[in-house]
This record gives structure tokens, C-alpha cells and sequence, in this order.
């Protein structure tokens, strides 16, 4: 097995499995029925991605693990989601706030990643790109909306940006199967992605009428399998069918 590779793939795979599962949460739950469906819908679109990233790294892993196990049986701290993923839906302006910090990022992470010398990794990016090219439409659109709209509106916007800023860096951060992986032309180097995405960033914020966070300090962890505790909650709804009937099918 090559670990290099099965641990970037699982680096890509959790964010949007995690975050897929944040954004689930909103079913039935959202603000207005048009916008519940679109957060479902973004919910769906990444779990699909998942499961293309999980049935790859099943079967780089040649364990005889499937996807679902892939997916579902790991343990807290095997999981490798940036912090910003698994942040809990405090209200509708963090559920916004989070999902455009990271699509943002997602965005320019998946254009680069088609140019992947895996060609599994890259057919994948390119399917999933358009997706996440509406993703990024939506989350910018309803920043803008809430930002420049009513004064509880603008306030509580700008109080999810300042508090969801410090855990931004980490999405540039790199692991020691990441450095290698790029080395050999199949990942990343979201170094070079930094610069552009706080430029993005602070450019629809000023769109918006909200000021861009100055704090250069930010937390870290999620990637070497340290998370917050929201995540153990999280999981223990997502894997709860299939660690309580093991094995089942549908």
C-alpha cells in the first residue's frame, strides 16, 4: 500500500465527508425551504465526492475495507478534516461563514488538483469542480446578503467571520505524506494557494461591509487527527447505523 497516497487522499476525502455531514444537519432545519434544500443539495454533493476519494483509497489500501468502513469506522483521532470542517451550526451566519471559508479554498484546491499526475485524483477533481464552483456561488451570495443587510444581520456575519478566521491558516498546512505527494506531481502545493485565497477572501468580505479579521493567530490540529470537541459529537452520529448493526446492507 502506498501510505503517502492513502493518507492525502484521506487528508482531500475528510474535510468534505465531515463538512458533508455539518451541512446534513440542516435538513428540515434551514431558514426558508429553498435554502434548506440548497444546503442539503451541497450536503449530497459532497458526500458523492466522498465516496469517489473513499473507493480509491479502499482500494490503494487492498485490506479488503470498503468505502463505508473507510468512512464510518475510524476512530476520533484517524480522522484528518481541517478544524474548520467540523465547527458546529451556532447559527445560520456560522453555517454561511464556514461553508464559504472552505469553499473558497475547496475551489482553487480542486482547479489545481485536475493538473494531478494521478489520474484517479484528477478525474475526480474534475468531476467534482463544477459542484463546488456553485458551492462558492452560494456561500459568497448569502455573505453578501446577511453582510450588507439588516444590522443584526451585518453583526452576526461579522461575529462568525471573526470567530471561524482562526481556524483558516490550517487549510494551507502540509503533512509530511502531503510534501511527498507533491514532490511526485500528484498533490497540491496549497502553499502557492494562500496568498490568492486571503486576497479572495478579504475582497467579498469589503463586498459585503464586513471587515476582514486581523488576528494572525490560528489554530491548528485537525490534520495530524487533534480536533476540537465538536468532532466526537459529530461522529457519533454519523457512524452510529453502522456500529450498531455492524455489517448491515441496505
Amino acid at each position: 500500500m502506498n501510505n503517502n497516497l492513502y493518507n492525502y487522499i484521506l487528508g482531500i476525502a475528510d474535510n468534505s465527508l465531515i463538512l458533508g455531514q455539518r451541512m446534513g444537519e440542516l435538513c428540515g432545519h434551514g431558514p426558508t425551504l429553498e435554502t434548506d434544500i440548497a444546503c442539503t443539495n451541497i450536503s449530497l454533493d459532497l458526500f458523492g465526492q466522498v465516496r469517489s476519494y473513499f473507493q480509491y483509497a479502499a482500494k490503494i489500501a487492498g485490506d479488503g475495507r470498503t468505502e463505508d468502513d473507510i468512512a464510518m469506522l475510524r476512530k476520533e483521532r484517524e480522522y484528518k478534516n481541517v478544524l474548520l470542517a467540523e465547527q458546529p451550526n451556532t447559527n445560520f451566519a456560522y453555517t454561511i461563514a464556514r461553508q464559504f471559508l472552505f469553499d473558497v479554498y475547496h475551489l482553487a484546491f480542486l482547479s489545481e488538483l485536475q493538473n494531478s499526475k494521478d489520474l484517479t485524483l484528477s478525474a475526480i477533481a474534475k468531476k467534482c469542480v463544477k459542484e463546488v464552483s456553485y458551492h462558492e456561488r452560494f456561500s459568497s451570495d448569502w455573505v453578501k446578503r446577511l453582510g450588507d443587510g439588516t444590522e443584526e444581520s451585518h453583526l452576526k456575519m461579522q461575529e462568525a467571520i471573526n470567530d471561524l478566521w482562526t481556524y483558516t491558516d490550517e487549510l494551507f498546512h502540509q503533512t509530511e505524506s502531503d510534501k511527498v505527494m507533491i514532490k511526485e506531481g500528484v498533490a497540491v502545493d496549497t502553499a502557492k494557494l494562500k496568498e490568492n485565497y486571503y486576497k479572495q477572501v478579504s475582497a467579498l468580505l469589503e463586498e459585503a461591509t464586513l471587515e476582514t479579521p486581523e488576528s494572525k493567530w490560528f489554530q491548528k490540529g485537525g490534520k495530524k487527527g487533534v480536533h476540537t470537541e465538536h468532532l466526537g459529537y459529530l461522529l457519533a452520529d454519523l457512524q452510529y447505523m453502522q456500529r450498531t448493526y455492524p455489517n448491515m446492507e441496505w
